[in-house]
């Protein structure tokens, strides 16, 4: 791996998360955690779950491995960009004429008035779907030429669209101020879609997707998209376990009182801070490479490569773990304690955010093994395992909903993010990961690990007394 690519995507990834903190903060000051909130997270919520379904994980695990193999690379490309793109428009088509229906899949706790009230948010917030499939699309090539800074750089373009609608519309009514969020994320849609043409065309990667258009009836191709095929569900399932669990908690968080969606939607939003910075920045640099090595032979290149990154990955993990979790209060308190947000939201929030990080580490650790899964066209063996975990984080879900409430889920998540690494650690083999696990970089960890909790707790204690003894 390039580290130049890892720190493109890290700063790329932190713009945009500093400015998706700063439209939540804005987010909670406008709207609190009410029903408003509520509303548009809910209707924000199927697109947002195709686009880390898409953009992080499923379509690019099993595009950029058949596109490298491919002798046709323009043919295949265009041909499963009309064939996806086809799909989700009629699929965004399917929910606008029926957005009732996907609301009260999403939130079926909620009674019929905020249902029918969110459905309209819904069928807006939908479109975006296809928009950031051909920003997926379109990224998967740059990648290909190791090219990451506008794909990491261009995330921040949503964002700013929706801080932008916030800031117009905050002393508006509720109502208009979240179709005006709703019609903002389209808006940023266009303006990430417009950016990677741009770059397309500045690498020359247009004239090969022309190219393929004008021969895209060559039958030459027909035993590579079969191949694609038969990768790209499997992919689709196992790359989103994280994302389909924070959708079953939207889900089972609409039985238990109001602002329990938004208490999840902040706190995971913090949580998946350091998961975007560390992992989903090494992986996305890390993975074509991979996939080039497995292609022409260099397996222990690709492990060297795995091996590498691991242990620094779970340094930075660990570390963010523990900050998260001795220092939740305080962390929320500052980002999200304004306006309608209050003390008793923090507190709350907090403790959901404590539950997530549990989880970080297993889920960034798998973010980053699961590329060898992926790359040597293991995505059924991926699939079934995500499976094995999301009953986990189910049966968790169901068990604790009752005694913690949204604390409860928050943990569940956690539970199935375990799961989901040891049986990734056990698909990669117990005697290659066994020594990869078991060395002096265990103890290191451990010990550097167990020092930073103590200073993290130390300094929790006070800042705590100084934020109450202030307020």
């Amino acid at each position: 791996m390039r580290f130049k690519s890892f720190f493109t995507n890290s700063a790329g990834i932190l713009l945009s998360r500093i400015a998706g903190l700063v439209r939540t903060t804005l987010l909670a000051a406008v709207l609190g955690q009410s029903i408003y909130s509520d509303m548009f997270l809910i209707a924000f919520k199927l697109p947002n779950l195709f686009r880390r379904i898409f953009a992080e994980g499923a379509f690019v695990q099993a595009f950029m491995p058949s596109f490298v193999a491919s002798k046709n690379k323009g043919v295949f490309a265009i041909k499963t960009f009309q064939r996806f793109l086809l799909i989700i428009v009629v699929i965004s088509l399917i929910v606008s004429l029926f957005p009732q229906f996907f609301t009260k899949l999403m939130a079926i706790g909620l009674d019929q008035d905020t249902i029918a009230a969110t459905a309209p948010l819904t069928a807006i917030t939908f479109w975006y779907l296809s928009l950031i499939f051909m920003v997926t699309f379109f990224a998967s090539l740059l990648q290909y030429r190791e090219h990451y800074a506008t794909t990491a750089f261009g995330t921040v373009l949503l964002n700013l669209s929706m801080i932008a609608a916030l800031l117009i519309w905050k002393d508006d009514s509720p109502r208009n101020t979240v179709y005006a969020l709703a019609i903002s994320v389209v808006i940023g849609g266009v303006l990430q879609v417009l950016l990677h043409l741009w770059s397309l065309t500045r690498f020359r990667l247009l004239r090969l997707l022309i190219g393929g258009w004008k021969h895209r009836k060559q039958k030459e191709i027909q035993s590579e998209e079969k191949k694609f095929n038969t990768l790209f569900l499997p992919a689709v399932w196992g790359s989103s376990t994280p994302q389909i669990n924070a959708f079953l908690d939207t889900w089972l968080a609409s039985f238990l009182i109001a602002g329990s969606i938004s208490a999840l939607t902040y706190a995971n939003l913090v949580f998946t801070l350091p998961l975007a910075l560390i992992a989903i920045a090494a992986s996305t640099a890390l993975f074509p490479s991979i996939t080039k090595d497995l292609k022409h032979g260099r397996e222990e290149q690709a492990y060297t490569n795995l091996a590498r990154v691991f242990w620094l990955m779970a340094f930075a993990l660990g570390a963010a773990m523990l900050g998260g979790m001795l220092l939740a209060e305080p962390i929320v308190w500052l980002l999200f304690e304004h306006g309608h947000f209050t003390q008793h939201d923090t507190l709350i929030t907090a403790n959901v955010l404590r539950m997530y990080m549990i989880g970080l580490i297993p889920f960034g650790l798998t973010k980053l093994l699961s590329l060898y899964l992926y790359a040597s066209h293991r995505q059924a063996k991926a699939a079934k395992i995500a499976t094995l975990s999301l009953a986990a984080n189910i049966l968790a879900s169901l068990s604790l909903i009752k005694p913690l409430g949204v604390v409860g889920l928050a943990l569940a998540g956690s539970i199935g993010g375990w799961v989901l690494f040891v049986l990734t650690l056990r698909e990669l083999g117990w005697e290659r990961m066994g020594s990869i696990l078991v060395s002096k970089k265990l103890l290191y960890f451990l010990l550097t690990m167990l020092a930073f909790g103590m200073l993290l707790y130390g300094a929790n204690l006070w800042i705590i007394g100084w934020i109450r003894g202030s307020g």
